[in-house]
């Protein structure tokens, strides 16, 4: 069923081409090229949703949506924008909007969100605005990272537990801090805590705190992660490396929310958000019995998984010069990137992310003598094995494809050197054991279904988990 929207963008070809589109979904549409020409229009036409660029010639989108919520309490508005940066998807929400789509949008995907808007009938409460001036806490553009600001907006109001997924060195913690700094537990703690750092016979202790005498050497009561981030956030980092047995732990805080320090009997109101991050793949330790399948599903509510750099390319150039201003603030000299340097940092693989570009910044704006570098000087700080990252792999690629680009990166690891011999056998070993696992976890742990859905001998598959150390696994239900 069809609704009434109106478009207001000064930008007439954008104009022409949402208008027609929604038509043809069966909408009635009203188009309006500034402020003025948009509060005329509402009041003649009466929109059911309303869909506004940020930029208008006599105002700010954004500016006008508390007072258009005001005054129409029940009409969606979904906000457009070419300023594709996270303060703008932030204050987007903040401000009331019921979506936001960054230029260039997909037509089909801005139809669904009028659909949802009609279909919801009433916009979110409007809020208050991120302070002018404040740093961005994500750099970027490029459509992949607009679906995480998109995400980010959603959540950052609510209590919903998010898993940050993502490659080491792709800014899981800043993601996790930014929920935390713009929704409204901001003015509690955020509590981080890695926990590939901590012993595992200390994990417990670390979260939940532990009472006087709990252990030899607890001469005092301490305060767990959990107590110090109470009203906050907490943050737990690298969550795939907590233990089987304090997972479980950590379930029945999930479940029940309460907990008890080590030694103690009491209980504790646990009052946190929890955010966690991993840049491991949870299905697969699933498989391999090492984390609760219960676990994963409690912390999964939200899932914000961030693009590796390599997928980012319009961004590198926007971050390389944000850290080397970072860094001049901070006192090393202040340089700047020719285009061709630019250039040669878009074509890098980034295996270590946002945090190799940030130390590589650094380390040129600290050694590089001249003001402007160059490629030659990315050269040298890089290594003499750097390479040029092979082109991503399409969505629709095939497996070998994926593989080839796999091989490609690793023989590029090893710069004008080759690895090491036996390369077969360990790329082969590589691809087995991931097959292996997840087969078994399928048939949850069922050795002859793996064998018939493997299509081989169950003596050659029982040899093949031997030589290959999986051991076969039954995914855990309590």
């Amino acid at each position: 069923m069809g609704g009434r929207v109106l478009v207001c963008d000064d930008d007439a070809a954008i104009r022409t081409v949402v208008r027609e589109a929604l038509r043809r979904a069966g909408h009635q549409v009203e188009t309006a090229a500034s402020a003025a020409e948009l509060r005329r229009v509402i009041r003649s036409f009466r929109p059911q949703v309303l869909l506004t660029d940020v930029v208008l010639p006599d105002g700010n989108g954004l500016d006008l949506v508390p007072e258009l919520l005001s005054d129409h309490p029940h009409m969606p508005i979904i906000v457009l924008s070419a300023q594709n940066t996270f303060t703008t998807a932030m204050r987007a929400t903040e401000q009331g909007a019921f979506d936001y789509l960054p230029k260039p949008f997909d037509l089909a995907e801005l139809v669904q969100a009028v659909d949802d808007a009609l279909a919801r009938g009433a916009a979110t409460g409007a809020g208050d605005q991120v302070p002018a001036g404040e740093e961005l806490p994500l750099i970027g553009r490029s459509p992949p990272m607009q679906e995480v600001y998109r995400t980010v907006a959603r959540v950052v109001s609510n209590d919903l537990t998010v898993l940050v997924l993502g490659e080491s060195g792709t800014g899981k913690e800043l993601v996790a801090r930014a929920i935390h700094d713009f929704g409204p537990r901001k003015e509690k703690p955020f509590v981080a805590v890695n926990m590939a750092a901590i012993p595992r016979e200390l994990i417990e202790s670390e979260l939940f705190g532990h009472e006087r005498g709990a252990f030899t050497g607890a001469a005092q009561r301490t305060a767990g992660r959990f107590e110090q981030a109470q009203g906050g956030t907490l943050f737990l980092d690298e969550i795939g490396d907590m233990p089987i047995e304090a997972q479980t732990r950590l379930l029945r805080v999930l479940q029940s929310g309460e907990y008890s320090p080590v030694g103690g009997a009491r209980a504790i109101r646990a009052d946190v958000r929890i955010i966690a991050a991993t840049h491991q793949e949870l299905p697969r330790l699933i498989a391999d019995g090492q984390f609760r399948e219960d676990l994963y599903y409690r912390l999964n509510v939200v899932p914000v998984r961030l693009p590796p750099l390599r997928e980012r390319g319009p961004d590198v150039g926007e971050l390389a010069r944000f850290f080397l201003d970072r860094a001049a603030a901070e006192g090393l000299p202040r340089k700047q990137l020719d285009a061709a340097a630019m250039e040669r940092l878009e074509r890098h693989s980034w295996p270590g992310n946002v945090r190799e570009l940030e130390n590589l910044m650094r380390r040129l704006a600290a050694l590089t003598r001249d003001a402007v570098i160059t490629p030659a000087m990315i050269e040298q700080q890089l290594g003499a094995g750097a390479q040029q990252s092979p082109a991503a792999v399409p969505d629709d690629a095939g497996l070998g494809e994926a593989i080839e680009q796999h091989l490609a990166r690793h023989f590029a690891s090893y710069g004008h050197a080759l690895p090491p011999d036996g390369l077969y056998d360990r790329i082969l070993a590589e691809i087995e054991r991931p097959l292996l696992r997840l087969t078994l976890g399928a048939v949850r742990g069922n050795q002859l279904k793996a064998a018939r859905l493997l299509g081989i001998n169950r003596n050659t598959l029982r040899k093949k988990l031997t030589d290959l150390g999986v051991g076969p696994q039954v995914r855990r239900s309590d």
